[in-house]
């Protein structure tokens, strides 16, 4: 992650979706994380392995990894990052970090959702889709022209999500082990 935290807020919706499936889905409310979020938020982050790793990453160093990504957020605060919650009638069902970076090749300023989780029960219910049209509204009312997100070759699901909302490949990063 690159960036400094921002503090969170509390107020209103940033945005509102139905959920996608079934009759039980329910209205998707996302707005500014608060403290009393913090263990919610990192408790749902454990999910981020549940994709399976490539075989180079373990899952503890990818929980850990994004662990102390929010733990620097609620901790140490600033205005270029933050912090989004999805809930509905029931409870919260997931979150989105985002943040300011800069496109390498042109120094651009633009939107990125470092970190995207929901819960298992939230999974294609529009929790996820809620949360990146709120990180497009962040992003929008910033004057960024784009967002932008990273998720591993192997999560097939993300990727088709990110796809259906509009994102496209953009660099591959590869890696080899020496």
């Amino acid at each position: 992650m690159q960036g400094k935290r921002n503090g969170s807020g509390t107020g209103s919706a940033i945005a509102t979706a139905s959920g996608s499936r079934g009759s039980n889905a329910r209205a998707i409310r996302v707005r500014p994380a608060r403290g009393a979020d913090r263990q919610f938020v990192l408790q749902t982050a454990a999910r981020l392995a549940d994709f399976g790793p490539p075989d180079w990453r373990t899952t503890a160093e990818l929980v850990e990894g994004e662990a102390r990504t929010l733990r620097d957020y609620f901790e140490s605060p600033d205005d270029g990052t933050s912090l989004l919650i999805a809930e509905n009638a029931d409870g919260r069902v997931g979150f989105a970090l985002v943040e300011e970076l800069r496109d390498y090749f042109t120094l651009e300023r633009h939107g990125h959702v470092g970190i995207l989780a929901v819960t298992a029960g939230a999974e294609g219910r529009g929790a996820g889709g809620a949360l990146l049209r709120a990180a497009e509204a962040w992003a929008r009312d910033r004057g960024f022209r784009t967002l932008t997100l990273n998720v591993f070759s192997g999560n097939h699901h993300a990727r088709a999500v990110y796809e259906h909302l509009g994102f496209e490949e953009d660099t591959v990063k590869y890696i080899k082990r020496i």
